[in-house]
């Protein structure tokens, strides 16, 4: 296993993907260390190290990463399609500080590999299964002209930083996600969250934002978070893959497979136009993740949704409020 007894850092590990990539790397028996900010962990491992950290300080991602060999960069700020104008503001200048600041701690200790995310986010509006290779060739889409933009910078930092140091750097371009211990926090949450919560909250009407026709790539964390070890592991060359699902899905098929995982009948569905969906259609290629790092999604989207509506009816009302800051 290549991770075994490697000492590996996971920024965000308290939070929703950083928490499943630290599932993964206990699977392969990886020393893990977990800088803590505002949330607590929620894993118990003797494997597991924490420290406090505030990740925007230098001093403190100098401290989390002496005598790491890997760093998987999750920690960031939250935000959903309701945010508000300064909160996409805020989060975007923290997440730029953050990254700045890791990636410069991990060239002055000497770090050997490094996971970055970028974004699917960051491609262009193309209606087909959009490839690596299709980043550059427009802009983004005007719902993800701040976000968007801000990924595809980290891939450029990424390229200098590489080319400036040892550190061999792994990018990632991830579609949307979902699963066990996602963001339900209707100020904040993504599509997939906001309706298993709504469902399992039996809302009647059951509101549903856009007109349920907009197509996305959903993909379960879990695989995300697998993809993202191999990736570390076989491609860590500044060399953006895909990690998504591969299979387009709308709206309205995710709708039909919550209401019944949550056992909700005679819902009255109402699609609302006038909220923000992004987007239209988004889908990714991967074709080169399969090529390259042998990935294919494990968990269908039935299976996902089913097993994260699941998980919710059992877990909600444990479930922390979020921080205003980040993971």
């Amino acid at each position: 296993m290549f991770y075994k007894g490697k000492k590996v850092l996971v920024t965000g590990g308290t939070g929703f993907v950083g928490m499943h990539i630290v599932q993964e790397l206990l699977k392969q028996e990886a020393k893990i260390r977990i800088p803590i900010h505002k949330r607590r962990l929620m894993i118990k491992n003797r494997h597991i190290e924490t420290m406090p950290a505030d990740l925007t300080k230098q001093e403190d991602c100098l401290k989390a990463v002496k005598d790491v060999d890997f760093v998987f960069h999750a920690a960031g700020a939250i935000s959903g399609a309701g945010a508000q104008r300064n909160d996409m503001i805020s989060g975007i200048t923290l997440n730029l500080v953050m990254t700045s600041q890791m990636l410069k701690a991990a060239c002055e200790r000497n770090v050997k590999r490094f996971l970055i995310f970028s974004s699917s986010t960051g491609y262009p509006a193309l209606k087909h299964p959009v490839k690596e290779d299709e980043m550059w060739r427009g802009e983004t889409h005007p719902s993800y002209f701040g976000y968007g933009w801000m990924r595809r910078y980290f891939e450029r930092l990424s390229e200098f930083v590489a080319s400036q140091s040892s550190l061999k750097i792994a990018i990632v371009r991830p579609t949307a996600v979902y699963g066990r211990w996602d963001n339900f926090d209707f100020e904040t949450s993504h599509v997939i969250p906001a309706l298993i919560r709504k469902a399992v909250e039996k809302q009647n009407p059951y509101e549903v934002w856009g007109s349920g026709n907009e197509v996305r790539d959903f993909l379960h964390v879990s695989d995300l978070a697998r993809g993202c070890l191999l990736m570390l592991e076989k491609d860590a060359n500044c060399d953006p893959v895909n990690i998504g699902y591969g299979k387009p899905s709308t709206i309205k098929e995710v709708v039909e497979i919550i209401l019944e995982a949550a056992k909700l009948k005679n819902t009255k569905v109402v699609f609302n136009a006038s909220k923000p969906m992004a987007i239209p259609f988004r889908m990714v290629d991967i074709t080169k993740a399969n090529k390259i790092l042998s990935f294919k999604p494990r968990l269908t989207l039935q299976e996902g949704l089913r097993d994260t509506v699941n998980w919710y009816i059992k877990n909600n009302r444990n479930l922390i409020p979020r921080e205003a800051s980040y993971d």
